[in-house]
This record gives structure tokens, sequence and C-alpha cells, in this order.
């Protein structure tokens, strides 16, 4: 499989948009070099950063990485129907530790509900950006750790534990640990 061009995805749809770089960038109160740096692949934004030059554009991440799939009326979904939606995007790192890759059942609009199944590993953050957006989210934690940090609030959670949040509230996901962890989250409404 084929790496997703994130920056060519990006200068694809803000040119249909009719949007320059610095147009862009005011629309998703971003600096103006950053959208350069994108499309260009010389710099891979943080979720939260995506998610905000996303929003200039009015589109979500489901949207920006998989704009042809429509699984309305589906039901029931195999690991590889799922929808990627990070496509491995990674933090500001240059080395290949610290992927992560945040996996969607479904169709998240269609039902007002965001299922994830999301895979951090070791090294991953989401990034010091904190993300922040009109939803509430929980997740469990199904194998091995991760560090979340909601608003002023961090634990560990190891496998088993779980974590509910109004997602207006800061919030970061990383894992410190030497091992891969793996979660199942909710969010609705759906903000990816």
């Amino acid at each position: 499989m084929t790496d997703f061009d994130v920056g060519a995805r990006l200068r694809e749809l803000r040119m249909n948009k009719g949007f320059s770089q610095r147009q862009l960038a005011e629309a998703a109160a971003v600096p103006h070099g950053q959208i350069s740096m994108v499309e260009t692949n010389r710099s891979s934004p943080s979720v939260a950063t995506l998610r905000r030059i996303l929003g200039g554009l009015d589109i979500t991440m489901s949207e920006f990485f998989e704009p042809e799939a429509n699984q309305a009326g589906e039901i029931f979904f195999t690991p590889d129907q799922f929808k990627d939606l990070t496509s491995r995007i990674y933090s500001d790192r240059i080395e290949t530790i610290g992927r992560m890759a945040l996996k969607q059942v479904g169709n998240a609009r269609e039902h007002g509900l965001q299922i994830l199944h999301e895979t951090y590993e070791p090294g991953a953050d989401t990034g010091d950006d904190m993300i922040s957006h009109p939803s509430s989210e929980g997740g469990i934690v199904i194998a091995g750790e991760l560090e979340v940090t909601v608003g002023d609030s961090v634990r560990v959670l190891k496998t088993g534990d779980g974590y509910l949040f109004n997602s207006r509230e800061p919030h970061r996901f990383r894992n410190t640990s030497d091992r891969i962890a793996i979660v199942v989250s909710a969010c609705t409404p759906p903000y990816l």
C-alpha cells in the first residue's frame, strides 16, 4: 500500500475551493507558511493542526482521506472495510517511530456517532497542540498503555482502563511506553 500524499490532497482541495494558500491559512487560523510546508510535504501536521486546516475547507478528516468511500446502509464491517482516517500521519518526527492509525467503522455522519479503532506505536503523540472540538468522546484501552491529557488532568491508562470527557476541553493522546497501544473509542457528534 502506498502512503497517502497529504500535501497533494490538501493542494487539490484548496485549489478546488478557489483558495490561495494565504486565504486557507486565514480561514483555518494557521500561519501562512504552514500551508506551504504541508502541501510540499516538508512538514507532517499533527492531527490537531490538520483538523484545523481542514476546518478552513469545511471538510472532515474522513472526507479528506477517503472521499469516494460511501458505506451508507452497511451494518457489519471487517477490518479491511474500516476507513483509514490518518493514513499513518506522523508526528513531527522524521524517523519511523511514533506512527498512529485511526480507523473508522462505517459512515459516522449517517449515524451521528464515530467509532474508531486507534493504534499508537511507541512514541506516537497527537501533538503539543492539543485537540478540542464540539463533541463528547470516550474509549477503552484494549492493549498496551496510553497517556491521556484532558485539560490539566493527565493519566496513563492501562489495558482495560477507559476515559470519557467533553471534547471541548483541550486533550492529547501519547504512547510513552515501548509497546503498541490500541484503543477503541467513540465520539458524538463525529469530528474527524
